[in-house]
């Protein structure tokens, strides 16, 4: 299960770690409620995390400053070196075949790897191995790709493509999948998992935030465009039917205590 040359040369030239943390309005947005909405759900520290596909740490970072135990697994060699430049336990490994033991770890995030994994199989293998090496009645929380938010952009070339097939070849860079949130949903059960649920990061107000940068010229929209846009998000929480409005989903699951 080798990862693919086009996923390892577009994370190699680009810088993973700023699309987080630059402050373009838009990646805080999604930072921010990656955190809110982990803490939320997070069993307290000193709880043990494996980030799957944790990058160069962004996540890992304010975790094991929170307190947990984080190991970071991440099948980019240099995302790996960035990891442990900032003094993070970090290793090379795929989401499909993880070498850590069944029921090891309090917390599995799968942050990014559903994005990769365009054929099902892999995505099944991703789910599988997170169910195998939780612990019983511990969390499991992935991220992945809106396949119907695109359509809120206007001009967009690609937009009835991704909803239709879930897919978006690009030639400058790997396929990615995009998901259905109901699907997310199914495939957490289909994997053994308990209570699935899907939140927004971005919430609503992603396309507007895009649209904005591209009208000022700037990707810092200012404090009000990023509060007006958090509070957006947070309302979507309690209105599910609001899901789809955002590119970016997260689902939280649960190992059932018992077999």
């Amino acid at each position: 299960m080798a990862l693919l040359p086009d996923i390892t040369a577009f994370y190699g030239a680009g810088d993973e770690a700023a699309r987080l943390t630059s402050g373009r309005t838009i990646g805080t947005v999604e930072l921010v409620r990656t955190q809110e909405l982990l803490r939320a759900h997070l069993p307290p520290s000193p709880a043990s995390v494996l980030d799957v596909g944790g990058g160069p740490g962004v996540h890992a970072r304010w975790l094991t400053d929170s307190g947990y135990q984080v190991l970071v697994v991440d099948p980019v060699e240099e995302h790996v070196r960035q990891a442990r430049h900032q003094g993070l336990a970090a290793f090379v490994g795929d989401a499909r075949q993880l070498d850590q033991a069944d029921a090891s770890s309090d917390v599995v995030l799968m942050l990014g790897p559903l994005y990769h994994l365009p054929d099902g199989a892999g995505r099944s293998r991703a789910w599988r191995e997170a169910h195998r090496v939780v612990k019983p009645g511990g969390l499991v929380a992935a991220a992945a790709l809106n396949r119907y938010a695109k359509l809120l952009e206007l001009g967009s070339h690609t937009a009835l493509d991704i909803a239709t097939t879930g897919l978006r070849v690009r030639p400058d860079g790997p396929t990615t999948y995009y998901h259905a949130p109901s699907e997310l949903c199914a495939e957490a059960r289909q994997a053994g998992l308990d209570e699935p649920t899907v939140y927004g990061l971005h919430g609503p107000a992603y396309e507007a935030l895009r649209a904005e940068e591209r009208r000022t010229g700037t990707k810092d929209l200012g404090a009000r465009a990023l509060e007006t846009a958090l509070a957006a998000a947070r309302f979507a929480d309690s209105h599910p039917e609001l899901v789809v409005s955002s590119l970016h989903l997260l689902a939280v699951a649960r190992r059932p205590r018992t077999p």
